[in-house]
C-alpha cells in the first residue's frame, strides 16, 4: 500500500502529494494526520523555500473527506471530536507554515480539498477545475477553524453563498470570486505552479517568512505590539539585504542565503 501523503524534494522546493488517485485523493483521518506531520516538518526546515501541494493524477486535487470512512470514524459526536482534533491541527499547521505554499490544482477541489487550498498562499488551477463546499447535502457544519481560509479569501457574502447553496463553481467563477489566484489551460497548470514556486524560492526566504507572519498579524485584527512593529526593520540587519540591494545596483541576480 502506497503512502497517502508523499513528500518530494527538488533543491529548495518541496512537493506534498495527496496520494489516493484511485479515490480522487479523498481525504481520510490518517491522511489529515500525515499531512499535518509533513507540513510541520517542512515548516521547521530552513532549507525549504517554497512548498507545492497537489493531488496525485490529473483528475482531482481532492474532493474532500472520504464519506465511506464516516461510519467508522465520524458517525457520532464523540468520533467527530476525535476526527476534528486531527483535522484542525493540520489546518493550523497549514495556516502557520513559515514557508510560502502554492496549491497546484487539477480537476476537483471541493470540501476539505478546498479547505487545504484556501490556506495556501497561491492557488493555480486549470480551466476544467471545479470548486465548492456542498456540505449542506450531508447535514454537516463547517466550523470556524475549517472556514478560516475561505472567509479570509472571499469574505462573508461569498462564503455564505458557497456554504448555503452548496453550488459547484467552475474555474472562471472561482477566479471572479477570489477563490483562486490564476487560471491557466489544463495542460499548463503544472508548469505555471512550479514557475511560481521557483520565483518565490529565488526571492529572499526571510522576507517571505516575515510577510507570512505579518499577514497573520493583520488577519488577527489586533494592533501590533511595539516589538512587532520594530520587527519590520529587522530585514535591514540581514545578510540577504546586503546581497539584495548590492546585486540590484550591480544589475546581477541575487543569491540569497537565508541569513
Amino acid at each position: 500500500m502506497s503512502d497517502p501523503i508523499l513528500v518530494q524534494r527538488e533543491a529548495d522546493i518541496a512537493t506534498v502529494v495527496l496520494n489516493r488517485p484511485e479515490k480522487l485523493n479523498a481525504l481520510t483521518k490518517s491522511m489529515w494526520a500525515a499531512l499535518g506531520d509533513a507540513i510541520e516538518a517542512l515548516s521547521a526546515d530552513d532549507e525549504v523555500r517554497c512548498i507545492v501541494i497537489r493531488g496525485a493524477g490529473d483528475r482531482a486535487f481532492s474532493p474532500g473527506n472520504d464519506i465511506g470512512e464516516f461510519e467508522r470514524e465520524r458517525s457520532n459526536v464523540e468520533q467527530a471530536r476525535a476526527y476534528g482534533k486531527v483535522h484542525h491541527r493540520t489546518l493550523r499547521a497549514l495556516y502557520e507554515c513559515r514557508h510560502p505554499i502554492v496549491a497546484l490544482i487539477k480537476g476537483v477541489c471541493v470540501g476539505g480539498g478546498l479547505e487545504i487550498a484556501t490556506l495556501c498562499d497561491l492557488r493555480i488551477c486549470g480551466t476544467s477545475s471545479r470548486f465548492g463546499v456542498p456540505i449542506n447535502r450531508l447535514g454537516l457544519v463547517v466550523g470556524p477553524d475549517e472556514m478560516r481560509g475561505l472567509y479570509t479569501l472571499v469574505g462573508k457574502a461569498v462564503t455564505m453563498e458557497i456554504l448555503l447553496e452548496g453550488r459547484i463553481l467552475d474555474a472562471a467563477e472561482a477566479k471572479e470570486k477570489g477563490l483562486v489566484t490564476r487560471v491557466v489551460p489544463d495542460e499548463e497548470v503544472e508548469r505555471e505552479a512550479y514557475a511560481a514556486a521557483r520565483r518565490i524560492a529565488d526571492g529572499a526566504p526571510l522576507v517571505a517568512r516575515w510577510h507570512k507572519k505579518f499577514m497573520r498579524l493583520l488577519e488577527s485584527g489586533r494592533e501590533p505590539t511595539p516589538e512587532e512593529l520594530d520587527e519590520t526593520y529587522a530585514c535591514y540587519g540581514t545578510e540577504d539585504f546586503q546581497i539584495g540591494y548590492r546585486a540590484f545596483l550591480a544589475k546581477q541576480t541575487p543569491r540569497f542565503k537565508g541569513r
